[in-house]
């Protein structure tokens, strides 16, 4: 997919800083870690916002609508509007974790 199509990320928002970020992430093995790692790196906030917005991908790919993803996640429908635009129009990291996760 285009880089940064759905949104205001453009080709220059991977740099030598997140690149190393995203070879850490890689080099975790277990859940633990990860959990370990984010919560490290994240305020309690940016990792609700992290879970909020997987939780909304996951729902928005079963098909709810979003004012029921609204009402279940408290997500405004402004961020799941975003959310299904990154999900259908994005890099393809989505749709990448969504397959891996199912087990495809």
């Amino acid at each position: 997919m285009a880089s940064g199509s759905a949104g205001t990320a453009g080709p220059g928002w991977r740099s030598p800083d997140s690149e190393a970020l995203f070879d850490a992430i890689l080099r975790l093995e277990t859940p633990d870690e990860v959990a370990a790692f984010l919560r490290d790196l994240c305020t309690l906030g940016e990792l609700h916002d992290l879970a909020q917005r997987w939780a909304v991908v996951r729902l928005l790919d079963a098909g709810m609508h979003y004012a029921e993803i609204s009402r279940t996640t408290g997500a405004s429908t402004a961020t799941i509007t975003r959310i299904a635009s990154w999900l259908n129009h994005g890099e393809g990291g989505y749709r990448l974790a969504l397959r891996r996760v199912a087990g495809g």
